[in-house]
C-alpha cells in the first residue's frame, strides 16, 4: 500500500485528464475516488462531460480544447503533480491540445512527469467515448507520450487491429502497442476469460513482463480500467518504477473488484472504498 501522508502535511499530486461521468462509477469520479483513498491528492483537467448511468452512455459534450489544456497548464505551473494520466479524451483537437501542453509542461516519457494513457474509446456498454476520427490522433500524437499505455482488448484491437484471444496475439499485440511509441506497453487480460486467472502482459521492447491475479467473477466491474491506471499514476508520483506500479495497481484493482457493488438497473463499479472499511 501506498504511504500515506502526515496530516497537515501536503499529500503527493496526480492529475487526471479525462470526462466525467454523471453516475460516478467511471472517468474523473473513478479516478479521484482511488487517487483520494490512496493518500495521493487529484487535480483535474476535465475534457468531456457524459450523460451517463449504470446503463449507458446516452450522450457527451466535449470541453473546449484550449479550456482543457488551460487546465492543465495552470495545475502544473502551480500545484505541480508527480503523474498524470488520461482517459477520454473525445475529439482529435482534445488529443493534439493535451499532447501539447504536456510536451509543454514535461508530461510524457521525455519529461520529468510520467504519463499514464489510458485510451478510452468506448464504454463498458460499447457506447463511443471517442469519434472514430480521433484514432489517428491518439495512436501518433498521444500515444508516443506515454511513460505507459494501458488499453483494454477492444481498444488494443482498434489501435493496433490485433484480436487477442491468448498469450500468442497478447504477445503481438503489446509488440504492435510499443511499436507506438511509448515506453512501455500494457495488454490486459481481464477481458480474456479463458482461465481462472487474469493475466496483464507488460512490454517495454524488450522484455515481457506477466502479472496474474484470480479472476473475480462479477458483472460490477464499471470504471475497472480507469481505476487500474488512477493507481498506476499514484505509484509513479510516488516514485515507483513502471512494473511496480503496474503489479500495485493490478493488486489495488482485484481488491476493488472484490468490493464491488451493485448501483441502479445496469453495472455497478468496482470500489476502492474497502480501504474505509477494512475489507
Amino acid at each position: 500500500m501506498l504511504p500515506l501522508t502526515p496530516e497537515g502535511r501536503t499529500p503527493v499530486r496526480a492529475l487526471t485528464i479525462a470526462g466525467t461521468d454523471s453516475g460516478g462509477g467511471a472517468g474523473i469520479q473513478a479516478d479521484s475516488r482511488t487517487m483520494a483513498l490512496l493518500g495521493v491528492h487529484a487535480c483535474v483537467a476535465v475534457a468531456a462531460v457524459t450523460v451517463q448511468n449504470s446503463l449507458g452512455v446516452s450522450a457527451f459534450h466535449e470541453i473546449p480544447p484550449q479550456t482543457v489544456a488551460d487546465q492543465v497548464r495552470v495545475v502544473v505551473g502551480d500545484i505541480g503533480v508527480g503523474a498524470a494520466k488520461t482517459g477520454m479524451l473525445a475529439s482529435t483537437a482534445i488529443i493534439e491540445a493535451v499532447a501539447g501542453v504536456c510536451r509543454e509542461v514535461g508530461i510524457g516519457r521525455d519529461g520529468s512527469i510520467p504519463l499514464v494513457v489510458d485510451p478510452v474509446a468506448a464504454s463498458m456498454h460499447g457506447d463511443p467515448l471517442l469519434h472514430a476520427s480521433a484514432l489517428d490522433a491518439l495512436r501518433h500524437t498521444l500515444i508516443p507520450l506515454a511513460t505507459v499505455v494501458t488499453p483494454n482488448l477492444d481498444e488494443v484491437r482498434l489501435l493496433t487491429g490485433i484480436e487477442v484471444t491468448g498469450d500468442r496475439t497478447a504477445r503481438n499485440a503489446a509488440e504492435a502497442l510499443h511499436d507506438l511509441g511509448p515506453k512501455w506497453a500494457v495488454v490486459k487480460g481481464g477481458h480474456l476469460r479463458s482461465s481462472d486467472f487474469s493475466t496483464d502482459l507488460l512490454f517495454d521492447g524488450d522484455q515481457f513482463h506477466e502479472l496474474s491475479a484470480p479472476r473475480i467473477e462479477t458483472g460490477d466491474d464499471h470504471g475497472g480500467g480507469d481505476t487500474l491506471a488512477a493507481a498506476t499514476a499514484c505509484a509513479l508520483a510516488h516514485g515507483y518504477e513502471v512494473p511496480e506500479a503496474i503489479a500495485f495497481a493490478k493488486e489495488w484493482t482485484t481488491r476493488c473488484l472484490k468490493a464491488a457493488y451493485p448501483l441502479g438497473a445496469g453495472h455497478g463499479p468496482v470500489s476502492p472504498l474497502w480501504r474505509l472499511s477494512g475489507m
